[in-house]
């Protein structure tokens, strides 16, 4: 029986997410399954995924938005824009396999989905309960400090930002086999891993200096516009190292497949938090949660991008 798992690309929730789903399901569903992965990228317009997509004998979504395709056998996902289609979210209240769950109150879709798998399959989490705890912080935004989040210090750290800036498209299901039995200390010192990895890092600190040298304090909004740059991930906690009692940070930015404007708000100081981002984000054709989001557009609509960026800080300072 082949298992098709497609699941949020360039994201440790997400290939943690796709690790978890394997476990269990090799666990409490079907021992002999063999399994595939694809990643799936947010793209500019909201297009609908691409049904041809779901080619196994049964079809996952992991930390990702919905899809009406009857081939889509399981589903569990976080986010508060997961019903982006016409439809969506009507087909999936009519669903009755038991299979679908969506919580947009969770902060990482690992933890929900092993909760989910612990309660209504008797799936035992623990053994993965490092990564699981991992994936939580990091999509939850539960650093210690800013400094946490921008040093990088941690192997958990280290592996999310091979992950954001990977475009090798075998790269991170080999890592999602690994994460279901190897520690994240031991990955890391993989070497196909640890190749990448090593100048990232060096690459990463060239990014705190853009970063920290374009900046502004806007009100309470810092802005950066990198779209200059070849950049298609940069940390977003960096703003807030820079200026620690920021209310939000956006920016623009741009990659080989489109533009990118993101919306966060400041993990460490919540109760400057009055706008909900993911709604924000909804109105451009983007998504997310309450307290970060994204829109993508063309790659070659950059004027369009920062005309949005200028009118969202508008309403984020207004």
């Amino acid at each position: 029986m082949r298992m098709k798992v497609l699941f949020h690309d360039s994201c440790f929730d997400g290939a943690a997410s796709a690790a978890v789903f394997t476990r269990f399901y090799r666990e409490r569903i079907q021992p002999k399954a063999e399994f595939s992965y694809q990643g799936l990228s947010h793209k500019g317009g909201g297009e609908e995924i691409d049904r041809s997509l779901f080619d196994g004998d049964e079809n996952a979504i992991v930390d990702f938005r919905y899809s009406q395709s009857p081939k889509l056998t399981w589903w569990f996902d976080h986010h508060q824009s997961a019903f982006q289609m016409p439809g969506d979210e009507q087909s999936f209240r009519a669903d009755t396999s038991g299979k679908k769950f969506h919580d947009p109150k969770r902060k990482s879709c690992t933890k929900f989905l092993a909760d989910v798998a612990k309660d209504k399959f008797k799936f035992d989490p623990e053994p993965l309960r490092d990564l699981i705890d991992w994936a939580e912080l990091i999509d939850g935004a539960q650093f210690t400090s800013p400094r946490q989040a921008v040093r990088l210090e941690e192997p958990a750290l280290k592996l999310m930002t091979v992950f954001e800036t990977n475009k090798d498209p075998t790269l991170i299901p080999k890592v999602i086999g690994e994460m279901q039995h190897e520690s994240l200390k031991n990955i890391i010192e993989l070497p196909y891993v640890k190749e990448k990895l090593e100048p990232l890092m060096a690459r990463h600190q060239k990014n705190i200096e853009l970063v920290t040298s374009r900046a502004k304090l806007e009100g309470g909004v810092v802005f950066y516009d990198v779209a200059d740059q070849p950049l298609d991930a940069i940390n977003k906690f960096i703003p807030y190292e820079v200026f620690p009692n920021a209310r939000y940070s956006l920016n623009v930015s741009r990659g080989t497949q489109r533009v990118k404007i993101s919306l966060g708000s400041n993990p460490w100081k919540p109760e400057l938090r009055t706008h909900d981002l993911s709604k924000i984000a909804e109105k451009y054709g983007g998504g997310g949660h309450p307290v970060v989001a994204a829109i993508s557009l063309k790659a070659d609509d950059l004027a369009r991008a920062r005309q949005v960026a200028q009118e969202i800080l508008a309403v984020l300072n207004g």
